[in-house]
């Protein structure tokens, strides 16, 4: 307490007093040495300017999207697949039965639940842009032609598994065995983009684009 009462002795030479409205000035010389500069103990005047006022409502607004989200996904509606540690299960077998997993998957990215019929969509949506990255490969951009990879392929990996699980049984098997050959074959494009080997990445986008061609015409996108 005997502190802060000497802060605030008139003595003290080290205090700054602020005017009393919302705005005040520094002297020039502390500006030009410092930019911004408030002397120690001394309190800032405060901010009630509009924009300030705008700056914090919309500062809460994002957090509480951004909250809302979160506790959507808590609640198991599958908006952000989780990560590090973990991705959640698919309800059909087309992760590498080695492995248990795919080596593309990407965490910690968000991922609407559209149901059915808009993950069927958005698969071959997902195909469709895969498609387009032979230009990429040709121009060695190995980095962007990962990430993109990646991003893609867990989009399709995820979808693959909600239209398999909503599809008559007739079609279950079928659309299995093209997603376990598409994604194996993704495995083994990401392997050579990874290597940066521009021979080996060709001849496996080439085995890819095939399969991504037939989920197209599946999706009839």
């Amino acid at each position: 307490m005997a502190g802060l009462a000497n802060m605030n002795s008139p003595s003290n030479g080290n205090l700054y007093k602020p005017p009393q409205t919302s705005r005040f000035t520094l002297h020039k010389s502390e500006r030009e040495k410092n930019g911004f500069f408030v002397k120690a103990g001394a309190s800032l005047p405060p901010i009630t300017s509009r924009r300030a006022a705008l700056l914090s409502f919309t500062t809460l607004t994002l957090s509480g999207q951004l909250l809302t989200a979160k506790s959507q996904a808590d609640e198991g509606n599958q908006l952000w697949l989780p990560g590090p540690f973990s991705l959640p299960p698919v309800s059909n077998k087309i992760a590498n039965e080695e492995t248990g997993t795919r080596s593309f998957l990407k965490q910690g990215i968000y991922m609407a639940n559209i149901g059915p019929k808009g993950s069927a969509y958005r698969l071959g949506k997902s195909a469709f842009d895969l498609l387009s990255m032979r230009d990429l490969i040709e121009q060695d951009a190995w980095s962007y032609v990962r990430q993109f990879l990646r991003l893609k392929s867990t989009f399709m990996y995820y979808d693959f598994d909600k239209v398999i699980t909503a599809a008559p049984v007739d079609q279950k098997e079928p659309l299995t065995n093209l997603a376990n050959k598409l994604f194996d074959s993704v495995e083994k494009l990401e392997d050579a983009v990874k290597s940066r080997s521009l021979p080996h990445a060709k001849a496996s986008f080439e085995d890819s684009s095939a399969l991504l061609q037939e989920v197209l015409d599946r999706m009839a996108i």
